[in-house]
């Protein structure tokens, strides 16, 4: 029938004429009716998952009145199959009998006589209730598994650098407390990476975790966005909707490129941060939050406050830690590392034979400036596995921002003479011309890398 609910439901009574009364009835708006006057029987053959519903009677011939058979049962039932959802039912309407059976774990009780209108509505709604309790154990699962494999995505943090050690140290000072954090550095250095990391290893890594890109939210939608709206506050506000702040509200919110925020909505942000509560559009009711706030930019925030294009009180909201990335010119014996775990990943996904990179492929790339840094560094691995046919990739096979960087850092007739020059320029360039600094990183003596600096015309 058209208006049949799609539950499946077990009447449990000694009273077969009760029986079969509530079975002709209910099956004319209930997908699936069983019957049983044995309830023995019905709990030796019943299994988990098999019903929705079961209407189980208090007392059986052994025991009138007390209820305890129907307890007895309730329990076993519940024991088999705990998302189940019991009714009981008794011809004695003893209210404390009720309470105490609820306690027990029923869902509802009904007493016989009954009507049959009062009979269907409870069926109706304990179905609701169980399908209701169904779907958040489902959404919770999703939930859970999509914060697993976020979590496995996005902790692929890899180097051996002194950077990269000094990063995962603050990391893991700061993962426990509930701090706000400004990352800081240059595109593709990883910012969202580590902000997800310090979620993961939070006291918040099983709640949300949001991620909002400021610089992609138009100045027009911006409180919509964050703060969320009423139906009908705006054109287009079709239905009521909560914001980013209060969607995180008991996880993280990461707000990407904080100092692209127009100078007028940064009020906005440090309202809420101060008072940590949010109202959304068409709405006069504060809604409390409880975040975790990261921020990250590639801007120089600090000399944005000086020149009045971020608010300084803003910025002593974001900046409780500051971790700053450092860009992979600066991490020279990670460039390898990384290369070879993007030349694993791609050789996988695109079902190739595993790659390697030449001893050249390998000074290239450790030479080699990376503007995109980590990020350009995976897109030309990526290009290299797809492109080249080789078992060994060579220069040749990477793909670069530009030509004329590659034609002044690499040159064609590459060779260990000009190698060993880059390194000493950058390592002077580095340490700011410090020799013994210098010297020590390249594995030399002060006296070693004189002789060099005059062989190669290198001057401080």
């Amino acid at each position: 029938m058209e208006n049949q609910i799609e539950a499946r439901v077990l009447i449990v009574d000694d009273d077969l004429g009760v029986l079969q009364a509530a079975q002709f009835y209910l099956k004319q708006y209930v997908k699936l009716i069983d019957i049983s006057d044995n309830p023995e029987e019905m709990i030796r053959a019943f299994q988990p998952g098999q019903y929705d519903v079961i209407l189980l009677d208090m007392n059986f011939t052994l025991d009138l009145t007390s209820g305890e058979e129907g307890f007895y049962y309730l329990r076993e039932s519940k024991r088999i199959d705990p998302a189940i959802e019991v009714i009981l039912i008794t011809a004695y309407g003893d209210v404390e009998l009720a309470v105490k059976a609820i306690k027990e774990g029923a869902t509802d009780f009904i007493l016989k006589p009954w009507q049959n209108e009062k009979l269907l509505a409870t069926v109706t709604t304990t179905f609701k209730l169980y399908q209701s309790r169904n779907r958040i154990k489902i959404l919770q699962f999703q939930k859970e598994q999509l914060i697993d494999n976020i979590n496995k995505h996005f902790y692929n943090l890899i180097g051996t650098s002194k950077p990269m050690q000094d990063v995962f140290s603050m990391i893991k000072k700061v993962s426990k407390t509930d701090a706000n954090i400004l990352i800081t550095g240059e595109n593709g250095t990883g910012k969202e990476l580590v902000s997800r990391a310090i979620h993961r290893d939070s006291l918040r890594c099983h709640e949300p975790f949001i991620s909002v890109d400021m610089g992609a939210i138009s100045e027009t939608l911006f409180e919509s966005e964050l703060f969320g709206h009423k139906k009908g506050s705006f054109t287009d506000a079709i239905k009521d909707r909560a914001g980013h702040f209060e969607i995180a509200s008991s996880g993280t919110l990461f707000l990407d490129e904080i100092g692209n925020l127009p100078y007028p909505l940064q009020a906005k942000i440090l309202r809420v941060m101060e008072s940590r509560e949010v109202k959304r559009l068409g709405r006069n009711q504060n809604i409390p939050i409880n975040i975790r706030l990261i921020c990250a930019t590639n801007l120089d925030i600090h000399r944005m406050v000086r020149e009045r294009k971020f608010r300084e009180d803003l910025l002593y909201r974001i900046n409780t830690i500051e971790i700053k990335l450092p860009p992979l010119r600066d991490r020279d014996q990670d460039i390898i590392l990384l290369a070879n775990t993007f030349l694993e990943q791609y050789c996988k996904k695109y079902k190739k034979p595993l790659k390697t990179l030449t001893t050249k492929t390998q000074e290239m790339l450790k030479v080699y400036h990376w503007p995109g840094n980590i990020r350009e560094l995976k897109h030309s691995t990526e290009r290299a596995v797809i492109m080249s046919d080789k078992d060994r990739l060579t220069p040749d096979d990477f793909f670069f921002s530009s030509q004329k960087d590659r034609m002044e850092k690499v040159p064609d007739n590459l060779t260990l003479d000009h190698l060993e020059q880059e390194f000493i320029i950058k390592a002077l360039k580095k340490h700011n011309k410090n020799i013994s600094k210098a010297a020590k990183e390249l594995g030399l003596s002060r006296s070693a890398l004189y002789r060099r600096m005059d062989k190669y015309n290198i001057t401080l």
